[in-house]
């Protein structure tokens, strides 16, 4: 729109002039299933758009405040594609797409880049640039032949409506070149980042004192796994390798962080086990940051993962890592440098590797090269730089709408 426009426009009354005012300034709108997937990955690069002088919008359903937003929108997306409700979702996010006038829109997770990318169609057509970030695709190697019928043909078809397809494992990356998904640019991006800042190690005598002060002995080797408790994570798996782990290392403690469908199950199993004593179910915590630091190693038994960020902010923290084979953890851990990938479903293997880390030497010179790894490629700090350099390349000028004086 020319300025022209723009003063004929403001001269036909001030009913026009808020709808002038949309195709003056650069908007971005953030979509996902729920808000909380902003807060608690996302903050940064809102934050890196507002101080470019953007206004941010986040679409998504929930109710929590997020910083460094202008409008949030709270649309009713649902995790199963079989409610109904995502229907009704659809038709707002088509809304609130064709009334802002967005540059560029970024979707995340599975249903949110479904429906956003329906959605933005026609604002593609006009020149908004639609991004998508893959946080683990469901077809992949080892999930099961329904998995690619049913999400290969769907990503696929989506590929066509995303000008930048973003993987963060180097497996989606194979899999988005090499099984021609048609987004017009395919970038591998690691992950959202761990801050390296705010996840810190202490020192010996400090992660002493911080046990004793959480109730724990000071010579305890505390385990450390966050998560919701869903069949995927798999939280099952390492209060079976606990009854192992107490065989040799009696004083050994699992810390649990999360919520979610299958708690009160895993609570159960730790009973029945005998092994609740040696298990502490921490709830929803928004303090993992000083969790970490008193802890002695991270596991992790997930099916599945793009790439895990409780993982990366164990080893920001100087943890050496046990976890279970999948993408996700292969792209972080590498065997007897910074912890072990476990390639089979072996409770007795996976405590016997945990059992090897009692020993102190072994855990600092994992921890250590854990951190370095993190700090080399996988900060925040390192993300958001890659993350700015495919923002600003649709930053631009949408065509139709360079600004000229008459």
């Amino acid at each position: 729109m020319s300025m022209v426009t723009v003063k004929e426009h403001c001269n036909e009354g001030g009913s026009r002039i808020e709808e002038v005012l949309i195709y003056l300034v650069k908007r971005v709108l953030f979509c996902a299933t729920v808000d909380y997937h902003f807060k608690a990955f996302h903050l940064p690069y809102m934050q890196w758009f507002k101080e470019q002088g953007w206004e941010v919008d986040v679409a998504a359903s929930g109710d929590i405040h997020l910083p460094y937003t202008d409008q949030k929108y709270s649309i009713p997306i649902q995790r199963s594609p079989f409610r109904r409700s995502n229907l009704n979702a659809y038709k707002q996010l088509k809304e609130i797409i064709h009334r802002n006038n967005y540059s560029i829109i970024h979707c995340h997770t599975p249903l949110g880049g479904v429906l956003t990318r329906f959605a933005a169609r026609k604002a593609r057509k006009n020149g908004a640039k639609v991004i998508y970030t893959a946080h683990g695709f469901h077809f992949c190697k080892g999930m099961p032949i329904t998995n690619w019928l049913i999400y290969y043909p769907v990503e696929r078809l989506l590929s066509r409506y995303t000008d930048f397809l973003i993987t963060i494992n180097e497996e989606d990356y194979n899999l988005a070149t090499n099984h021609r998904l048609r987004a017009r640019e395919v970038k591998y991006v690691a992950g959202v980042g761990a801050d390296t800042n705010q996840f810190q190690p202490d020192d010996k005598h400090e992660k002493k004192n911080l046990k004793v002060a959480s109730g724990y002995g000071a010579d305890d080797l505390l385990l450390f796994n966050a998560g919701e408790f869903n069949e995927n994570k798999n939280q099952e798996f390492l209060l079976h390798s606990m009854v192992h782990i107490l065989k040799e290392v009696p004083n050994a403690r699992l810390l649990l962080a999360g919520e979610g469908i299958l708690l009160e199950h895993c609570k159960h199993l730790a009973n029945r086990l005998g092994i609740d004593s040696h298990v502490t179910f921490l709830g929803f915590r928004s303090d993992i940051d000083k969790i970490l630091p008193m802890c002695d190693v991270a596991v992790a038994a997930s099916f599945r993962e793009g790439l895990p960020v409780n993982i990366m902010e164990a080893m920001a923290c100087e943890l050496p890592v046990v976890v279970v084979d999948n993408r996700g953890h292969r792209d972080l851990v590498h065997n007897d440098k910074n912890g072990w990938i476990i390639a089979e479903w072996d409770e007795v293997l996976f405590a016997n590797k945990v059992i090897t880390l009692v020993n102190e030497e072994l855990r600092n010179k994992f921890g250590n090269n854990g951190r370095k790894g993190m700090e080399a490629k996988y900060s925040t700090q390192q993300i958001l730089k890659e993350k700015t350099q495919v923002y600003r390349a649709y930053m631009g000028e949408k065509e139709g709408e360079k600004w000229v004086l008459p």
